[in-house]
């Protein structure tokens, strides 16, 4: 299980801000960075006061004096810029992520993950912020449902904003990774509600399904060392195992029936995150590909040591994809989780 772990990601002595610091990947980020490196100031930008309270109950002022809570919203532009006041690198990890709700208030989705991104963008550009590192999803790429396509949008905003950022010093780049195991309304945690409750069977949405996965860890650590090495405009796309949801349920239950109850609106039989048509400006290194924006296309290898061009007619799809998860793979990374 690759590790992609950042020698120096550039954090010591800065002042971090994280949107959505409060989420699952907002709180095991800013763990890491307070546990193996020296931040000036970490800012947690999010909008829920409960969990920004039991946030401060484990990472005590005593502890950790660097800590900062902000209650804002990324739609409030005004708060967001005041938020970003001296600081040096943004973490933008605030979005709204359940595709059916997505689906159903899509205006709701539009505001916070498009306008959302915008605000991040102006803001951090009106304080010359060093870099802003977005948080994407595989859905972004080919979507078909409002989620991917607001992330795709979101994703558009950050690789633009490198063109438009004048003399300021700020640089944007956009990581995408594919289902965190374990987290937060993912099937794991639900088959396992399922399983310890007694069900007869698990429901399966088709048998061909096929979905990315990465630890909460490793998602971290990719974009920490995503951070080390974005020199403004990449999309960052990590080298991580696929499995079929069969596979998956028979692992996890190897006695229990399997229901097929039909793919749910908005959701893909594959997910994608490199797609043909990007894969003209991707290049890779030994565990990303690193899709190169098209509009500054300077060198082929984007600058970045060791980067070599994918083939001709490359994609990266789950059902594609050269590394496979089998149990004892799923059963390790469940383990690390």
């Amino acid at each position: 299980m690759r590790e992609f772990k950042a020698k120096d990601p550039g954090i010591d002595g800065k002042s971090v801000l994280v949107t959505g610091g409060t989420g699952s990947f907002g709180k095991k980020f800013i763990e890491t960075i307070l546990k193996e490196h020296k931040p000036r100031r970490v800012i947690v930008y999010s909008r829920d006061e409960l969990k920004q309270y039991e946030m401060s109950q484990i990472l005590r002022d005593t502890d950790y004096p660097a800590m900062r809570y902000f209650i804002g919203d990324v739609r409030d532009r005004d708060r967001l810029t005041f938020a970003m006041r001296d600081v040096d690198i943004v973490v933008h990890a605030a979005a709204l992520k359940q595709v059916p709700t997505a689906e159903y208030n899509p205006m709701e989705c539009i505001r916070t993950n498009v306008d959302g991104a915008e605000n991040v963008m102006r803001g951090a550009i009106d304080n010359n912020v060093e870099k802003v590192i977005a948080l994407s999803t595989d859905k972004a790429a080919n979507p078909i449902n409002l989620y991917g396509a607001s992330k795709l949008a979101s994703d558009k905003i950050f690789i633009s904003a490198n063109n438009i950022t004048g003399k300021a010093r700020t640089r944007f780049s956009v990581v995408r990774y594919g289902n965190v195991m374990n987290s937060r309304g993912s099937v794991i945690p639900f088959f396992r509600k399922l399983i310890d409750e007694g069900s007869p069977f698990l429901p399966i949405t088709d048998g061909r399904m096929t979905r990315f996965w990465i630890t909460l860890e490793q998602g971290v650590n990719f974009v920490l060392s995503s951070l080390e090495m974005m020199r403004g405009g990449e999309v960052f796309v990590p080298k991580i195992p696929s499995m079929k949801m069969t596979d998956l349920a028979r692992a996890m239950a190897p006695d229990l029936e399997h229901r097929i109850i039909g793919i749910r609106p908005g959701e893909k039989l594959h997910e994608i995150m490199v797609p043909v048509d990007d894969g003209r400006n991707t290049v890779e290194i030994e565990d990303r590909y690193i899709i190169l924006p098209a509009f500054a296309f300077n060198r082929k290898d984007g600058g970045i040591p060791g980067a070599t061009p994918v083939p001709e007619d490359f994609a990266y799809s789950s059902d594609q994809n050269p590394e496979w998860l089998d149990e004892a793979g799923l059963i390790d990374m469940l383990g690390k989780a």
